[in-house]
């Protein structure tokens, strides 16, 4: 079952069956696919496209677990995109959310990041997904791949 929006008054409320697992990731992953967006990268859809016409081997190649890929934001310093990538086991409340350059050859590729945390942290009993809190840590996992390292004396 695909997660739903419901509305209450004029608030969009984003509903999931908490005992649907691909459910749950999908909804954590459009979720992060809005924030990254929100920050100004523009999602990069020629891997979506090329997989359509090659198939499920660049699927396991190239993109593994991505949620999406990204051109690097515009008037940025950083001249590569992002692939942003999910995990959620089977039988398993645990979400990774993983950050990492497009390019990690790149001099201005950033050390990879990433996050985990139980899915009871973002939902209600209900199945609503509380955006806030998911929004809450995947932007400070977004400031914590951008943050410059500390240069030692």
């Amino acid at each position: 079952m695909q997660g739903k929006k419901a509305e209450v008054g004029t608030k969009n409320v984003k509903k999931v069956n908490l005992l649907d697992h691909n459910s749950l990731k999908h909804m954590l992953d459009e979720s992060a696919s809005e924030i990254f967006t929100s920050r100004g990268y523009v999602e990069d859809m020629r891997m979506s496209n090329v997989r359509l016409f090659i198939g499920t081997l660049i699927s396991y190649a190239k993109e593994k677990n991505a949620v999406m890929f990204t051109y690097p934001p515009a008037g940025s310093v950083i001249s590569t995109g992002l692939v942003v990538s999910a995990k959620l086991p089977r039988f398993s409340d645990i979400y990774t959310l993983n950050i990492e350059s497009a390019d990690p050859k790149s001099i201005s590729a950033g050390k990879p990041v990433e996050f985990t945390k139980s899915v009871t942290q973002w939902f209600t009993e209900d199945g609503v997904l509380v955006e806030g809190l998911f929004w809450k840590d995947a932007e400070a996992l977004i400031d914590d791949y951008l943050a410059e390292p500390k240069k030692k004396k």
